[in-house]
């Protein structure tokens, strides 16, 4: 019953979220890149910063933050990594980093999950990026770019981001 109150919570965030983002610098040059990614999809985040230096932006200008649907016990050494568990029935996030990744002014950020996913459309909602390109299925309200491919399918995906960067002279 708690998760279905913040589910409800979270998407009554969404929704106030959408309400204020500020869309006027939506055509700003790629200079700071973030990956939202669903660690269930992509673990190794490697290629992500390899895809970032094809792009010709540097490591410093990257970064990446994961979901995991339920933190393990093992300890880890991922500081960019949120789970359900750190999301309050009043749909605020109770993360750090996560709060510091949002709140970051990112020219182009790439949720990179299948479909609707309640924790992380929150997140993109409640972002601070410039440009938002997200995936196939998904709600479309908080994306400026649907891609119809595959987000697990890595060669793909980053082949149709970077085409769509150079049409909307983002690189």
């Amino acid at each position: 019953m708690l998760d279905n109150i913040r589910r409800f919570s979270l998407k009554k965030s969404i929704e106030r979220n959408l309400q204020k983002r500020d869309i006027s610098q939506r055509n700003e040059p790629l200079v700071y890149l973030g990956f939202l990614v669903d660690e269930n999809l992509q673990k190794n985040l490697q290629p992500f910063y390899e895809f970032s230096k094809e792009l010709g932006l540097k490591e410093k200008d990257v970064k990446i933050f994961t979901f995991i649907e339920t933190k393990r016990r093992i300890p880890t050494l991922r500081n960019n990594q949120i789970s359900n568990k750190e999301f309050t029935l009043r749909g605020e996030i109770d993360n750090q980093n996560a709060s510091e990744f949002l709140d970051f002014p990112f020219d182009v950020l790439v949720g990179l999950y299948k479909g609707k996913h309640t924790f992380l459309d929150a997140m993109v909602s409640k972002s601070k990026a410039k440009f938002k390109i997200g995936f196939k299925d998904a709600d479309a309200r908080l994306y400026d770019l649907l891609i119809n491919v595959q987000p697990s399918n890595l060669e793909i995906t980053k082949n149709e981001i970077e085409k769509y960067l150079k049409i909307l002279n983002k690189i």
